[in-house]
């Protein structure tokens, strides 16, 4: 419950800040940077170093991916019916493609399943979500930004973007401890990354403009909260036959709401600003009420 109560805390406090104009259009950038910078290689870091592996590692990270690229292909698809571009395209992919497997899903996990099945948690989003994140993701989110990007510069930008090289470093330091006092600095510096992105989509949602994303909302949150966990529940239990309860929690984890990271690349880039923040803003805390109804679906597998 804390961790609910923080993030709306923390929403309010941003939408506030903005309409009484005590924090300017740039607040969102600066929010932006430092998360991208700080906050989300901390978790990487950490999280990546005591990421197991083996076999088990293969069903609840392949979900994210698996979501990722049929939810890209699915707006991408609707995109050239409906006119949109190619901004409107990544910022649904990068929200409503990616799940908040993390902030909102371990503390839902826990809930309703336990904490002995954090540990699946964590596999879909470190190697799930977080390696979407840091690999397609930003490949997209880099290509939508509205400037000519030569192949070299992409690929600079992919290799250079901080949360992968944390990644990275954290899967080379597998075989050696962490000291107490890094796990510590890292499990603070990572824990500013709900908090600050909070504050940032306050900061830049304009709840005038929601009439006019009906559309985008509409596509975006009915397949992140519907169609991705039902894409999910019928390739692993009708198709392959799974009805563990892991298995059960990587279901639950598909219908996560939008990612949060995910909506701050996309502003970050400039991949509709707005849509993103509204995304998160509406998919966030309707995610959350819809988990109980998951969770009952899900007993009668």
């Amino acid at each position: 419950m804390d961790n609910f109560l923080l993030l709306g805390v923390c929403f309010v406090l941003g939408v506030g800040l903005r309409i009484a104009g005590i924090i300017d259009e740039h607040g969102p950038a600066a929010l932006n940077a430092v998360i991208i910078h700080m906050s989300l290689p901390a978790l990487a870091l950490l999280y990546a170093h005591d990421l197991p592996l083996g076999p088990e590692l293969i069903p609840p990270a392949a979900m994210a991916w698996i979501v990722f690229g049929a939810g890209y292909v699915l707006f991408v698809s609707l995109g050239r019916r409906m006119g949109w571009d190619r901004k409107t395209v990544v910022c649904l992919a990068l929200t409503g493609a990616l799940g908040n497997t993390s902030f909102v899903g371990l503390p839902m996990i826990e809930a309703f399943y336990g904490p002995q099945y954090l540990g699946v948690g964590m596999l879909c989003d470190t190697a799930g979500s977080f390696m979407v994140l840091a690999g397609p993701g930003i490949v997209l989110a880099a290509g939508a930004s509205g400037r000519d990007v030569s192949r070299r510069e992409l690929i600079r930008k992919v290799l250079l973007f901080p949360p992968l090289i944390a990644i990275v470093l954290g899967f080379a330091l597998h075989a050696v401890p962490y000291p107490q006092w890094l796990t510590g600095m890292l499990t603070r510096l990572g824990s500013t990354l709900s908090p600050l992105a909070l504050l940032s989509v306050g900061l830049t949602l304009r709840f005038k403009s929601i009439a006019g994303l009906g559309r985008e909302l509409t596509v975006g949150l009915g397949y992140k909260l519907v169609a991705a966990p039902v894409l999910i529940l019928v390739l692993y239990v009708w198709i392959l036959g799974q009805t563990d309860m892991a298995t059960k929690v990587t279901i639950f984890e598909a219908g996560m709401g939008p990612m949060i990271s995910g909506g701050i690349i996309a502003m970050t880039y400039g991949a509709r600003p707005g849509l993103a923040a509204t995304m998160l803003g509406i998919g966030v805390p309707l995610s959350i009420l819809t988990r109980p109804l998951w969770y009952w679906l899900l007993t009668f597998i």
